[in-house]
């Protein structure tokens, strides 16, 4: 899976899962602030991620300090590099 493709299926997971206009899914977007998420949507959003993804992501510190989308993009790229 390219890094766009990971990109791709993070933002269709995510959007489709919390109704989220896909225009308003950029790298810098706040996931709190500009996308609405509020912390019960980030637990829903692991499980999603999950799903999406394969492996399991547990009670990391990088996963607290996520705070944009293009960090949520990060954190799955190292995850999907460490698992393949």
């Amino acid at each position: 899976m390219t890094e766009q493709e990971v990109v791709e299926l993070i933002d269709s997971s995510l959007a489709e899962e919390f109704e989220l206009d896909r225009a308003d899914m950029v790298p810098d977007a706040n996931i709190y602030d500009d996308l609405g998420l509020d912390s019960l949507d980030t637990v829903d959003m692991v499980i999603v991620l999950e799903g999406a993804f394969q492996f399991k992501i547990r009670e990391e510190e990088s996963i607290r300090a996520i705070r944009t989308l293009g960090d949520i993009h990060r954190f799955v790229l190292q995850k999907v590099a460490e698992h393949s």
